[in-house]
């Protein structure tokens, strides 16, 4: 049915020819910038010789055989007789030159693109997703999307760092009868790693190791790059510092290395010098949107989509811990309590019925602070006194919460669930955190803006308002339109104002400290469940609302002293710290009627003179402490000694 001029056409057109290039003129684009008319011959050659093994031929890490390669088709050329003699050798005779244009290069998001490609599915069926000739708007934010994905991957290297070397990949036997060029070539290059390479350790020393890359070329570990690789042991903990390079590596080790240019102190290492690495077995997730709209600027499911598809930000169902406390707050602040309110921190008891034992809930630290203000229990993610507050105000209204923001549906009514007990994904969370600082207003998270058919009508717009004063046909000095905002009003804007400067205190004072490093207006509240299994941070910017996630797959301990402070905060901090550079420092939005007014962090009483720790705090109309504090103690009765609880028999033991 086709010529084979044809055939060749259809087949050039299609196939992958490295870096993501699918098709010939793809290829063009993401090598050098340029359209396939701007080729010259050396261009020419080496796309041709990519078919055959686009990554055996990579541009940058296997220069010298993508030359060779390239030459051989240009060798080829000239026997056929396509070119003379002087126009091969000049062809030959340049670099390859693969210097990808700025403006072509496609943002990396392929947990985006296919949580994209999944939500059309559903709308519109794969026969039309792919064969519809649909074109999507999309709500990526290329350099955002950027910044998350190196943040979370540091994050997770950092951590797997602190856990050990669990040893090399392989075992190449370097007897001389097969090159170490060869036979590591011949291995299958690990899915996910980048822009680090194999390589195998040829000779080692006590201070430094020998090794080939897979660029055949050949460089050295030194003893600092190797110095973090204690032995793994049983639940995440490590043995002793190794004191050589050989307490780590061995003569025939195959690894993965990086290039790497000064140590941990700032001085410069030579030329081919390379750290040690290994892919981490821990995993996360972050997501970035706009707490106005929803929007997801960037979203990353996991440390590399090539290794595992599954989407951590969205199909991932997580315990939350204290990163769901702030709704339990929202929740008193709605019934009437203020941040100041002092509520007991002192031992709880439940009994859980015939043969289910006591729960008794603790707090981190496994000491009682007595009667504390409202704000300290959430700067310090103190759980019994969380856990008093919501059998004040009755579990039944946690629920509730939990379901108007889009956290869990049908969350049990129980006391374990203010701690973060249940289930929830980091796309929820977020956008739960988002509602706190936009004011309260409910938001749906999405991915796409609009789907335009073939014919270029629209077909689906995430912003579904209609503005009716944009229609005029003129320009008439008329008014400037103003779209209404559908936004339902899901928590009252003065609570939630409340929680965010409460969050805001988390990272000035208390669990998230490390983010007012950055020194900008930011809050947020720090996640761990019981044996340190799941990790979190939360947290926002006046208009960039951004989750963090890290855990096993496999729910298992991330070590004693692993928590969301040191575990997700840090990756939080890497991608705001970029992420807002340039960007004006904007305060956190007060709604109307609140006031702020300076409290004694001690007692949540008014600031008298002489007082040493104080803050400013946020108040309702005729909340303002005066006198006497109300006091939450689970209800304990501090007259007659008696205990009474909604929920078993709880009060103070």
């Amino acid at each position: 049915a086709f010529t084979k001029e044809q055939i060749l056409e259809l087949y050039l057109n299609e196939i992958f020819f490295g870096l993501k290039s699918y098709g010939v003129a793809a290829a063009a684009l993401n090598y050098w910038g340029k359209s396939l008319n701007e080729l010259n011959l050396s261009d020419i050659a080496y796309l041709a010789a990519l078919p055959k093994a686009p990554n055996n031929y990579h541009p940058f890490r296997r220069t010298d055989r993508a030359l060779t390669r390239r030459n051989w088709v240009i060798d080829r050329m000239l026997k056929e007789g396509f070119i003379d003699a002087e126009t091969a050798e000049i062809a030959k005779a340049e670099d390859l030159k693969a210097t990808p244009s700025e403006e072509v290069i496609l943002a990396r998001a392929e947990y985006f693109a296919e949580e994209v490609r999944r939500e059309l599915a559903d709308l519109y069926g794969e026969p039309a997703l792919y064969e519809g000739g649909l074109s999507v708007r999309t709500t990526l934010d290329p350099k955002l999307q950027d910044i998350a994905d190196r943040a979370l991957r540091k994050g997770l290297v950092d951590y797997d760092r602190r856990h050990g070397w669990r040893g090399a990949m392989g075992k190449i036997e370097l007897n001389g009868e097969v090159p170490w060029s060869e036979a590591l070539l011949a291995l299958d290059r690990p899915a996910g790693i980048d822009e680090w390479l194999m390589a195998v350790v040829l000779e080692v020393e006590d201070t430094a190791a020998k090794i080939g890359l897979e660029t055949e070329k050949l460089g050295s570990i030194p003893y600092s790059e190797v110095r973090w690789a204690r032995e793994t042991l049983d639940d995440q903990k490590v043995g002793e510092r190794p004191q050589k390079v050989g307490d780590v590596l061995a003569v025939g080790d195959v690894i993965l290395v990086e290039t790497v240019t000064a140590d941990s102190e700032g001085a410069e290492y030579s030329e081919g010098t390379f750290g040690l690495r290994q892919i981490p077995d821990v995993d996360g997730a972050i997501i970035a949107l706009d707490p106005h709209t929803g929007r997801v600027f960037a979203m990353s499911g996991g440390f590399s989509y090539a290794r595992s598809e599954f989407n951590r930000a969205i199909q991932a169902q997580r315990q939350p811990g204290s990163s769901f406390k702030p709704f339990v707050y929202l929740a008193g602040l709605d019934s009437g309590f203020t941040p100041a309110t002092l509520i007991l921190d002192a031992p709880f008891v439940i009994d859980q019925g015939a043969g289910q034992g006591k729960w008794k809930p603790a707090n981190y630290t496994k000491k009682f602070y007595g009667p504390t203000p409202m704000r300290v229990g959430i700067e310090k993610s103190r759980n019994l006194m969380t856990v008093r507050l919501a059998q004040a105000i009755g579990m039944e209204k946690v629920s509730q919460y939990a379901r108007q923001m889009g956290i869990m549906e049908d969350m049990p009514a129980v006391l374990a669930m203010a701690l973060g007990a249940g289930e929830t994904s980091l796309v929820k969370l977020t956008t739960a955190y988002a509602i706190l600082v936009n004011g309260g207003k409910k938001i749906t998270p999405t991915l796409i803006d609009r789907v335009q058919n073939r014919n270029g009508a629209t077909v689906f717009r995430h912003d579904s308002r209609e503005c009716v004063s944009c229609k005029a046909e003129a320009w008439e000095e008329q008014e400037v339109p103003l779209l209404p905002d559908v936004r339902r009003q899901v928590a009252d804007p003065a609570s939630a104002y409340q929680v965010v400067g409460m969050l805001e205190g988390v990272v000035k004072r208390g669990t998230g400290r490390r983010i007012a490093e950055l020194g900008r207006p930011l809050a947020g509240k720090t996640g761990t469940t019981n044996n340190n299994v799941d990790t979190w941070f939360m947290g926002f910017s006046p208009d960039l609302a951004v989750g963090v996630f890290i855990g096993f797959d496999k729910p298992r301990t991330l070590g004693p002293k692993d928590t969301g402070s040191n575990v997700a905060a840090p990756v939080f901090k890497t991608f705001m710290r970029e992420a807002l550079e340039g960007e004006p420092e904007i305060p956190f939005r007060i709604p109307p009627g609140i006031r702020l007014v300076r409290v004694n962090a001690e007692t949540g009483q008014l600031a008298q003179a002489g007082d040493q720790r104080v803050y400013l705090e946020a108040f309702k109309p005729g909340n303002v402490p005066s006198g006497e504090q109300v006091l939450i103690d689970g209800g304990y009765n501090p007259t007659t000694g008696n205990v009474s609880g909604d929920q078993g028999t709880s009060g103070l033991y």
